[in-house]
């Protein structure tokens, strides 16, 4: 099938405005958005050091003006070696040019090598073009080491769908699977695609994700379709599934709503992680070295806790239960053991006050949340993040992602030991649905406003309520 592009006004918009790493959740996104500024700042400072003999200040505060200026890099990979090639030259003549300006107006200018600076405005785009070229061979097996493809549906078999489809199947850099299509229409009303499988109408999509472990969501819908596309988003709150618009959008309740492209395509995410390329890497970067020095800062107070566990109560000293993580799959969280029974079946009861079952030692360290010291080593082990959702049981998951729309979407992220809810007075029990409701809410919040800051702000305020909180038991 030729592939098809299909252009409309919003589908021009976002491709001015694509950033590199939304729509490919895989190491090449995270690649493409450094290359450009990396090549540019490193081979400055390579011209610097083999003209100059040292990187002088100068050097450093134009690499830093370059960095942020051409930080994210744009993305390549679907383009044509030729369309890259040009794109790369008239991208670096642009801030080449205004760079020269700034440098000659100020007199900056005289700062530098003369033959250093001359031979950077050539070697960089070279140097860039020719790691780009490199990317291109290496890309088929990066994608390989990250495991298999991600499986995808697109909702809609019309032109623009059947246009994304063709796209992700002929594209030697997808990380999709395309599954298949689904859409209401009679056989008769759709367009013949003998290359894509009919999977269903709309009514089934939540049975289709569910069985066919499905990743990714494509909306290929009208907005003349807005009622049905709300219901459809209404019904897919109880999935994890990324879900993204092709590529015309309304306004909605969008959780990390921004545009991309999937293989060229233009897409608009309504349900995403906000953990994308190098915001993920920072994410993920930020965890392991904080719960590393955590660790080795904490080791005697691990040590001190349990041994009182052990000599306090018979059982365990590790509690160990299962909850759901990122995209909902199962994993096993550590807690030091508080109470005397360690439930983790399909009815567990949560903790209240002047619960029976907590022990006296228990009781102290679930009130200072040194019970949920064992959990940095899930961090490091890449199963939970120090901020995010705290985790639930999976029996509580089960009961209240019936009742609470939308309550499947904050394991989007992998749950953490602290969180944006746990800071605004919802820690301990919720006894009630309002106040698992206003929980969900902070949860979804976090979601849509992440930042390292907001993770630092947590961080801080955690420690303040660990000292005076009464609403732990």
């Amino acid at each position: 099938m030729a592939t098809t592009h299909v252009t409309t006004p919003t589908a021009a918009l976002l491709e001015q405005r694509m950033p590199a790493s939304l729509g490919r959740d895989n190491l090449l996104s995270l690649i493409e958005s450094i290359i450009g500024p990396s090549v540019y700042v490193f081979s400055l400072w390579a011209l610097a050091y083999f003209f100059d003999g040292s990187i002088e200040p100068p050097y450093l505060l134009l690499s830093i003006m370059v960095f942020a200026v051409t930080f994210p890099g744009q993305a390549r990979l679907q383009s044509s070696i030729y369309t890259m090639i040009l794109d790369i030259t008239l991208n670096w003549i642009g801030i080449a040019g205004l760079l020269l300006v700034i440098g000659i107006t100020t007199g900056y200018i005289r700062e530098f090598s003369q033959q250093a600076l001359f031979t950077w405005l050539w070697f960089a785009p070279a140097t860039e073009i020719g790691i780009c070229l490199a990317l291109r061979v290496a890309a088929p097996a990066l994608l390989r080491l990250q495991g298999p493809k991600q499986r995808a549906i697109v909702v809609g078999m019309n032109e623009q769908g059947l246009a994304l489809a063709a796209r992700i199947k002929n594209s030697p850099y997808s990380w999709i699977d395309l599954v298949g299509f689904v859409d209401s229409r009679s056989i008769d009303r759709l367009p013949v695609s003998p290359q894509h499988k009919l999977l269903g109408n709309l009514e089934k999509l939540v049975h289709l994700v569910q069985t066919n472990h499905v990743q990714l969501i494509y909306l290929s819908l009208p907005m003349a379709s807005q009622p049905r596309i709300l219901q459809v988003l209404d019904e897919l709150k109880d999935t994890t599934v990324s879900i993204y618009f092709v590529p015309d959008m309304f306004l909605t309740d969008l959780i990390q709503g921004r545009p991309g492209s999937v293989c060229g395509t233009p897409i608009i995410s309504v349900c995403d992680t906000p953990f994308k390329g190098a915001s993920g890497a920072a994410k993920r970067l930020s965890d392991i070295v904080l719960s590393a020095l955590i660790l080795v800062l904490i080791s005697p107070v691990l040590l001190g806790v349990a041994l009182g566990v052990k000599l306090s109560s018979p059982g365990p000293i590790i509690f160990k239960q299962r909850r759901y993580g990122q995209n909902g799959e199962e994993i096993l969280i550590y807690k030091f053991r508080s109470m005397t029974v360690t439930e983790d079946g399909s009815n567990i009861q949560q903790a209240q006050k002047d619960d029976q079952r907590i022990t006296r030692l228990g009781a102290f360290i679930r009130k200072t949340s040194l019970d949920e010291l064992p959990q940095f080593i899930n961090v490091l082990q890449g199963r939970m993040s120090i901020v995010g959702p705290r985790p639930h049981a999976v029996a509580h998951n089960e009961l209240y992602r019936k009742l609470i729309k939308g309550y499947m979407v904050r394991h989007k992220v992998k749950p953490g030991i602290t969180g944006w809810a746990q800071v605004n007075g919802f820690r301990g029990e919720t006894n009630t649905l309002d106040k698992m409701q206003s929980r969900i809410e902070f949860d979804l919040d976090y979601l849509r406003n992440w930042s390292l800051v907001l993770d630092i702000k947590i961080i801080l305020k955690t420690i303040r309520l660990v000292f005076k909180d009464q609403q732990a038991y």
